[in-house]
């Protein structure tokens, strides 16, 4: 995919620690002081879960300003099958072109390539504020509920979007995220050792 100022195109090896330092200083602060976003894409990559065909990078004048990423993963329905779907990310794009546009554009286009490829769903934690333009909506919608998420809790993140209309159809269960995605503090404080120093904000909005 191209337009006048940025491109598309799957991620390379020799991209991955552009990559994550770009995961990096686009999560850092958001969600919690400093971040894991970065050792999780990492250790992703590497899950037999990850789907490379799907792992997308943004480049503009030769640096790359955005990535997307999917991993396969399931519903286990209360009639007792397990439902193959994805979930996505980390999603990014670096700080100083947020809110520009840029990251609606690498996530349409991504959700385009998985239903190409014939996934039916995704499933995933985020805000539909934003993602509510890419056909996104509350998962509850569809009868899926969160894992571990105790009744009656706020259910308000966790989001969902067919790829194929009518594919959730009938369906009710619990959505499983993947494994690779809990990595442990300490890891991530061992990995963030090889980027250049930042300081760790407590900062109001933040969930961790």
């Amino acid at each position: 995919m191209n337009t006048n100022d940025y491109t598309i195109r799957l991620e390379r090896p020799e991209d991955y620690r552009e990559v994550e330092n770009l995961v990096r200083e686009s999560f850092w602060n958001v969600y919690r002081p400093g971040c894991s976003e970065h050792y999780v894409i990492h250790v992703l990559r590497d899950d037999p879960a990850f789907v490379k065909e799907l792992d997308f990078v943004m480049e503009q004048n030769g640096k790359l300003i955005g990535q997307n990423m999917f991993m396969r993963t399931r519903i286990d329905a209360d009639d007792g099958q397990a439902i193959p779907v994805l979930t996505m990310g980390p999603i990014g794009i670096t700080p100083e072109l947020k809110r520009m546009g840029y990251g609606k554009k690498l996530l349409d286009y991504s959700l385009e390539k998985a239903a190409a490829m014939g996934f039916g769903a995704v499933l995933f934690e985020g805000n539909i504020g934003f993602y509510g333009h890419s056909g996104f909506t509350y998962a509850r919608n569809f009868g899926i509920r969160y894992h571990d998420l105790p009744e009656g809790a706020d259910d308000s993140f966790f989001l969902c979007r067919e790829l194929r209309p009518g594919y959730l159809d009938g369906i009710t269960g619990v959505y499983q995220t993947p494994q690779g995605y809990y990595v442990d503090d300490a890891d991530v404080e061992e990995f963030d050792k090889a980027f250049p120093y930042k300081e760790k904000l407590k900062l109001p909005g933040q969930i961790f």
